[in-house]
């Protein structure tokens, strides 16, 4: 099986917001798992359909150590964050060769439609919690860069295109 290729920024699906889910369907499913092979080829720690230009608000996350732990994710939303930060070096597929570091929340509580269609909330602590994030910032039509300064974030997409030119 193969995926269907990163949408390159600054493509126009990067920035749009995704379309909540009302029923998981077999073809959800299929969806999520042509998600979950795009995230271990790159190999990442989560994804968000629309940075294969899937305009639905689904995500996957996989930050366990073995690797085939991936949650499935519809209509994901943050209920609880926690006050204390974690700093993580972020970057995406979407705008290759380029990473920033990043401060989220250490753990949040977020509710999401499971892969049985039911309403499940969840804790994610560390590297599940900001890849969470991550994603859900990527549903709503923002990527990891939009976190930055403007300075930092123009030098980011300089350098960005400066790599993806040769």
């Amino acid at each position: 099986m193969i995926h269907r290729p990163y949408v390159a920024w600054p493509n126009v699906a990067l920035r749009t917001t995704a379309q909540p889910v009302t029923e998981i369907s077999d073809e959800t499913r299929a969806i999520w798992d042509e998600m979950i092979l795009a995230m271990d080829t790159m190999p990442g720690v989560g994804l968000a359909a629309p940075q294969l230009g899937i305009g639905q608000a689904l995500a996957v996350v996989d930050a366990s150590e073995t690797r085939g732990q991936a949650v499935r994710m519809a209509n994901p939303e943050i209920l609880h964050a926690s006050v204390e930060l974690r700093d993580h070096e972020e970057g995406s597929p979407n705008l290759p060769g380029v990473w920033a570091k990043i401060s989220r929340p250490r753990a949040v509580t977020v509710r999401f439609l499971n892969e049985h269609g039911v309403s499940e909330d969840r804790d994610f602590v560390g590297l599940w919690a900001t890849s969470v994030q991550h994603q859900i910032d990527h549903l709503a039509g923002k990527m990891f860069f939009d976190r930055l300064t403007k300075m930092k974030r123009d030098m980011l997409i300089k350098k960005a295109r400066k790599l993806n030119r040769h």
